[in-house]
């Protein structure tokens, strides 16, 4: 199984954002993509959410992101290390505490589900970074130290976005740091393609329809991929295979950084029942208070027990057919029965009616995203040193997470152990972690495209990452993504084109 992880988070506020601005800049400059999550103070309806039409969706959204504010943002950087092992990165991981300045809904589900999971509303509001939302009110935002400024940085870099679920979170992103939404989604979908020329991807919809896991909520997927990618390296099966490193914070900057703990897939002796609806989705009504289990480790476990289990029963069906309806005493399905036993053995006359229904849960149900954001965790189930330089950061080296090495990520915890005890926090929510984990998926799925599409040239694998994925972001209950594109049709918004004249002077 794989080891435990420990990923050093940044923890940014009013009071130490100017002192951490040139290694935000940094990092996202050097970085080779870049995932983003958000906390919401709320989502508004959630049964509008989820209208039959796209168009009326956007337009639910729209209110809300005009309405509600983002309390948090995270950043996780992933730079590519040529130097090392193939798909190798260097990470750095950002959680942005935030305050609008205009008035705002904030829900009482939302409140509650994020005090829940660990978050200070008290530091919120005495630190939090203030911004402005929309159009921009005086000021600049290319230049000066503040939150929107910052997001122009991110345009300016030009670098694949990565997100989970994403459709939400670029609203608000563009409501919030950018300008005033559009009022027409196809509008919205031209400014993007703009802004990202790189490309946007939904790990939400690689999960569902690349990686085709049974479950696609973000904790789920994360665990998986990463479960997945150390047994590939504990067993020496040929790669490529994904390598995590971190940087080292010293001195001063450790003080700002939280230590998140992602405690190792590991099987349970006991035979515990898990509840089927969060398993599925990641949610579950009764939330704490329900009887059964919600360990993801638990369920991951159970789900590739139960795929094993189907395998080798239609493997037994096949052999069944191959001898004329008689089943050999050498077949597999007497594996491990005892030899005075197998005269007596019945096979199941039946065969498994369930082999043909497909083995993917999809999130479906009416419940928007599965876990990303509160509220739709809760309400959508009737269902997001200071100045040093990123490549210059001294780093804990490129780890093969299940053989930790000589200042492997794992090493992390053997430096400050007293330290990382004190801070480290196994709760997985928060829009930092929640980036990083978005990010480790993307990652490990560009690495298992180049494994099954070994033949293509290197330098074409290196320009065609997950090409199926580009630009195509999760539709809650649609068989069918977004996708992101400029209609020859459709014309960009008047907003969007004074800011992409201020990011890029024109060089569009």
């Amino acid at each position: 199984m794989t080891d435990s992880q420990v990923v050093p988070v940044i923890d940014v506020h009013s009071g130490n954002f100017k002192e951490l601005w040139p290694a935000l800049v940094v990092a996202i400059k050097t970085s080779s993509f870049i995932a983003l999550d958000t906390e919401l103070s709320g989502l508004g309806n959630r049964k509008s959410l989820l209208a039959e039409s796209i168009e009326d969706r956007y337009k639910a959204i729209c209110h809300a992101a005009r309405s509600r504010s983002i309390l948090s943002l995270g950043f996780a950087c992933f730079k590519k290390l040529d130097h090392k092992s193939p798909d190798s990165y260097l990470v750095q991981v950002y959680n942005l505490t935030l305050l609008c300045s205009e008035e705002y809904i904030i829900e009482p589900q939302s409140v509650q589900f994020l005090v829940q999971h660990g978050f200070d509303f008290n530091k919120q509001y005495s630190h939090g970074i203030s911004y402005c939302k929309g159009n921009n009110k005086g000021g600049s935002d290319d230049r000066g130290i503040h939150i929107r400024a910052l997001f122009t940085e991110l345009l300016r870099a030009r670098k694949p976005l990565v997100l989970h679920n994403g459709l939400i979170d670029m609203a608000f992103l563009y409501q919030s740091f950018y300008a005033h939404l559009p009022e027409r989604l196809a509008t919205f979908t031209a400014d993007l393609s703009d802004m990202f020329p790189a490309g946007i991807y939904d790990t939400k919809y690689i999960t569902e329809f690349e990686l085709r896991l049974t479950a696609s909520y973000l904790e789920y997927a994360y665990k998986k991929c990463k479960l997945d990618n150390s047994r590939g390296v504990s067993s020496g099966a040929p790669g490529p295979h994904l390598h995590i490193g971190f940087c080292q914070y010293a001195g001063h900057m450790s003080t700002y950084v939280d230590y998140r703990e992602c405690p190792a897939v590991a099987s349970s002796e006991e035979q515990t029942e898990v509840c089927q609806r969060f398993s599925a989705f990641g949610w579950c009504p009764n939330g704490t208070k329900c009887p059964l289990s919600h360990d993801t480790d638990l369920i991951i476990l159970q789900d590739e027990k139960c795929k094993d289990d189907k395998r080798k029963k239609r493997k037994r069906q096949r052999e069944k057919k191959r001898g004329g309806g008689a089943t050999a005493e050498g077949s597999a399905v007497f594996d491990g029965a005892p030899l005075n036993k197998i005269p007596n053995m019945e096979v199941d006359p039946e065969g498994d009616k369930q082999d043909t229904t497909t083995e993917t849960r999809r999130d479906d149900l009416p419940h928007g995203e599965s876990e990303a954001k509160p509220d739709e965790e809760q309400s959508l189930s009737a269902e997001k040193d200071g100045g040093a330089e990123l490549q210059n950061c001294p780093t804990t080296g490129t780890a093969e997470e299940s053989k930790p090495e000589e200042g492997s990520e794992e090493k992390l915890s053997d430096r400050s152990v007293k330290a990382q005890k004190k801070k480290a926090d196994t709760g997985t929510h928060r829009a930092g972690f929640d980036a990083y984990m978005t990010a480790y998926i993307f990652a490990f799925s560009c690495a298992l495209s180049k494994k099954e599409d070994s033949e293509v040239g290197e330098n074409e694998k290196e320009q065609s990452c997950l090409p199926a994925c580009l630009n195509k972001v999760y539709l809650s209950g649609k068989a069918a993504p977004l996708n992101v594109v400029k209609s020859t049709f459709t014309k960009s918004s008047k907003a969007h084109l004074q800011k992409m004249e201020m990011v890029w002077g024109g060089s569009m």
